[in-house]
């Protein structure tokens, strides 16, 4: 066999297992979270427009698209050996469009390398099941994403399952005890990750765009401790840290935090109260950095020669008399 062919037979190989180890992994992440098989689904392979496609917007799942260069050099890839694995989308009732379930970027390159269509999984998927798709792929392939990203991929799983668990209480079909399991624990245990990881992930996801900004580009601004206390307050309260924040001089942080928090306790307080707890917080700060110190202390074996056989109130009275002497 020539080596071209021979190498078309390994990518078509390749590409084959890949896309079966996508589906795969979507299909654990259901069963683990749902605590059942997936639903059956009928899937059809074929070539789509891309101007049929639509990004995902059945749930906020935080997705990010690759940076123009990553989408470029990705666009290049396609160019010389084509697609190894077809986008996952499900069709949009009432329209001849399709929603991209798995594969934006890959959707992206395409248009950027000059496509018009691009080779798809259309698979019959409800919204529980999508979001599985959309948000474990993501998880599982992308290694580069950030806390709020993870955030808002875990919120859209917890919140697939509440509305599943609802769903299934309302039809007197909830099932044995397995399925009542905490789903932030089913959550945790299949992607490899703490509940307390996912916890503050979610959490953080509570804050408004602009810290989410200061978060992610600038930490020394805001730190993760600090972005934890500022999301228990609503977002019109979080205003008021955007300022905070940004304050070269008075870098936000974990004190000062607490400070506000003890005089302005979430979820809502008036931005004139915690600008002033802010500036007491401020102020507290630089009182004790040029407070004198109230104790001073050494190390009493450096002096041992000197000071054997002699109490602690005359060790102070001699060291006094020295320092009289000296500024004589």
């Amino acid at each position: 066999m020539a080596k071209k062919a021979m190498d078309d037979l390994l990518k078509r190989r390749m590409s084959a297992t890949q896309q079966a180890s996508e589906l795969e992994a979507t299909d654990e992440a259901y069963a683990k979270l749902f605590q059942k098989a997936p639903p059956a689904v009928n899937a059809q392979i074929c070539n789509l427009p891309l101007d049929k496609l639509t990004p995902f917007y059945t749930a906020d799942i935080g997705f990010r698209p690759y940076t123009p260069s990553q989408l470029q050099a990705l666009a290049g890839q396609l160019v010389e050996d084509g697609l190894m694995v077809r986008i996952i989308v499900r069709p949009i009732p009432g329209e001849e469009r399709y929603e991209i379930l798995a594969g934006h970027n890959r959707t992206a390159a395409a248009r950027l390398a000059g496509w018009s269509e691009i080779p798809a999984e259309v698979v019959e998927a409800d919204d529980a099941r999508a979001v599985v798709i959309a948000t474990s792929t993501n998880l599982i392939h992308r290694h580069d994403l950030s806390i709020i990203v993870r955030g808002k991929a875990y919120k859209a799983l917890l919140d697939a399952k509440n509305r599943n668990g609802q769903r299934n209480a309302a039809e007197g079909t909830f099932g044995d005890s397995r399925q009542r399991y905490n789903a932030r624990a089913l959550v945790a245990e299949f992607f490899g990750v703490t509940e307390y990881e996912i916890r503050k992930a979610v959490k953080l996801t509570y804050l408004i765009p602009e810290l989410v900004s200061i978060l992610e580009t600038a930490p020394k601004q805001l730190n993760l401790a600090c972005a934890d206390m500022i999301a228990d307050y609503d977002p019109e309260s979080q205003q008021a840290f955007i300022e905070m924040c940004r304050n070269e001089s008075y870098p936000l942080n974990k004190a000062a935090m607490k400070y506000i928090a003890s005089k302005c306790p979430p979820p809502s307080a008036k931005r004139q109260d915690m600008y002033e707890a802010w500036r007491e917080a401020r102020a507290r700060a630089e009182k004790r950095l040029t407070a004198p110190p109230k104790k001073i202390s050494f190390d009493r074996k450096q002096f041992a020669p000197y000071l054997d056989g002699h109490s602690d109130k005359e060790i102070e009275a001699l060291f006094l008399e020295f320092l009289r002497e000296r500024v004589r």
